[in-house]
């Protein structure tokens, strides 16, 4: 038979109380890190179990949402570095049409997501945190646990490559 303590049930309530207040940032987060709706339940439920799990370092941290952010950038980020390459499999078949506006879910309305989809994820975290979530650059370092200017670095690349990409899509099948 197992005992708890008030402490233990305190902990509990505290953290039953950050996790329902958190999630729907937490989940928007990560649904915008990961790009659809399973990865991200999965991406902000593994981030709420990392925090529970080290429950006493969230509690005594002076913004345990920033703490959260962090770890969830964090899992995010390990999660992409591939264990081996990720091969294209070339065929003789054209890809899939593109359907119309208004046919599929709503991320099919965004036209620069794929583009953000296709970033490297440090870079990608980074767009995330910066212009979906509005974090300051000094924000956006304390989550990814790195230094501003790598951050301001990051984002310099990843809006290269973004607008590189559209201006990409932009002129394609016209004469330039």
């Amino acid at each position: 038979m197992a005992f708890t303590t008030t402490k233990q049930t305190q902990d509990a309530s505290a953290f039953e109380e950050l996790a329902a207040s958190a999630w729907p940032r937490l989940y928007r987060s990560a649904y915008l890190l990961a790009g659809n709706h399973a990865d991200a339940e999965d991406l902000a439920q593994q981030a709420l179990l990392q925090a529970y799990r080290s429950w006493t370092k969230v509690s005594g941290a002076d913004q345990p949402i920033a703490y959260l952010r962090r770890t969830l950038t964090n899992i995010y980020i390990s999660q992409q570095r591939p264990l081996a390459r990720k091969l294209e499999l070339l065929t003789d078949a054209p890809p899939e049409p593109r359907t119309a506006p208004g046919a599929g879910g709503p991320e099919d309305h965004l036209e620069l997501w794929p583009h953000v989809a296709s970033l490297p994820p440090r870079q990608r975290a980074v767009i995330v945190l910066r212009y979906y979530e509005q974090l300051s650059e000094r924000e956006i370092a304390d989550a990814l646990g790195c230094s501003t200017g790598n951050v301001k670095s990051t984002a310099h690349r990843a809006l290269k490559s973004l607008r590189a990409s559209v201006g990409h899509d932009l002129y394609d099948g016209e004469e330039a």
